[in-house]
């Protein structure tokens, strides 16, 4: 598995002003989770950030190193971005052992246009989009991808169909669909209206009171 190093700082001080404060001077506030306990970091602000962005919805693996010569392996578990201006806000990391199993979710991405709708038509409609995987640190895919061009119509792709590998235990339910083939949507075509009788006029209904009342005088 990749895996990017990162210079970072413990820090004492946190709270909202501490991290504005952290921003303008061009680092990130972070933490650091491992087994319970918790470690503030700042990190710097453009390694981060561009981090962040070239490995968006990939599991990669940081190696944060400190001053002193420290170093942590770690996941990133979460990150908060400004709904407004994109800027990175505060990221979350956890520490890993290398020698531990961890359990992490991983992207799944699938490659290639089906044949049933490239030759039948057909619509590609997926399912999961994430697998819960178990396995050592450096056995974590940045991603999970699936080729689905042997795919035909009324076809699909279940977890039960993955193979990750040795070493590499899949927790989600193997019956998940990731992936299948449908019959394309054809509207059924409206039947015709029936003609309804047109409405009898006005005057021809007029015109037979006014008989039967003619009748009635010569009576």
């Amino acid at each position: 598995m990749e895996r990017i190093t990162l210079t970072a700082e413990k820090r004492d001080a946190a709270g909202k002003g501490v991290a504005r404060s952290l921003r303008r001077a061009g680092s990130i506030p972070a933490i650091l989770y491992r087994a319970g306990s918790s470690t503030p970091l700042k990190i710097n602000a453009k390694e981060l950030s561009k981090f962040i962005r070239t490995t968006q919805g990939e599991q990669v693996m940081v190696n944060l190193s400190f001053a002193d010569g420290e170093n942590k392996v770690a996941l990133v578990k979460d990150y908060q971005v400004d709904p407004i201006n994109g800027e990175l806000l505060h990221t979350d990391f956890f520490e890993v052992s290398l020698t531990e199993e961890i359990r992490v979710t991983v992207h799944i991405t699938t490659t290639g246009e089906p044949i049933g709708v490239k030759r039948d038509g057909g619509l590609l409609q997926h399912g999961i989009r994430e697998l819960e995987i178990e396995c050592l640190p450096d056995k974590i895919p940045g991603h999970i991808t699936v080729d689905v061009k042997h795919l035909e119509r009324g076809k699909s792709v279940h977890v039960s169909d993955l193979s990750l590998g040795e070493g590499i235990k899949i927790l989600t339910e193997a019956g998940k669909l990731i992936a299948t083939v449908t019959a394309p949507v054809v509207e059924a075509a409206a039947a015709p209206a029936e003609a309804e009788a047109p409405a009898e006029p006005e005057v021809v209904k007029k015109g037979k009171k006014e008989e039967a009342a003619g009748e009635k005088e010569k009576a």
